[in-house]
């Protein structure tokens, strides 16, 4: 049985009360837990299946701080169908809205919702529109 997730880079998310954020998830996005190790009562590395890609956290400590004032937390990046739906899932269950779905100038609908634990989720459909057809350059 080969149980290796297809994104081999991973993002780790250090929070407050990595049981609760597994449990956010779970309800708000239907995330899977895939394993959790605990030391007492703390954490120390879960994985979770969201949306088809692997997470990996942890209960927050002196090595690894959670998001806080002055440590913004990270932006994960959601690709879905269902922006609205998964922006007002969140939102309801705790998670304050950074911007409001709506449709973006490259083509997508999107938004971005902060959790309960200090990660942004920036939730939207495929972008639809390239840099060219935008006026924009690489250069």
């Amino acid at each position: 049985m080969n149980d290796t997730p297809s994104n081999a880079v991973r993002p780790k998310l250090a929070v407050d009360g990595a049981g609760r954020a597994i449990a956010f998830y779970t309800a708000t996005l239907g995330a899977t837990e895939v394993v959790r190790y605990a030391a007492g009562d703390r954490i120390v590395f879960a994985e979770v299946d969201v949306l088809g890609t692997r997470l990996t956290l942890k209960d927050a400590d002196e090595h690894d701080p959670a998001p806080g004032p002055g440590r913004p937390g990270p932006i994960l990046d959601v690709v879905t169908d269902a922006p609205d739906a998964l922006a007002a899932a969140m939102v309801a269950a705790g998670a304050e809205t950074v911007f409001a779905v709506q449709d973006q100038p490259y083509g997508a609908r999107g938004g971005r919702v902060r959790d309960p634990f200090g990660v942004q989720w920036l939730l939207q459909t495929p972008v639809t529109l390239g840099p060219e057809e935008l006026g924009m350059t690489g250069d």
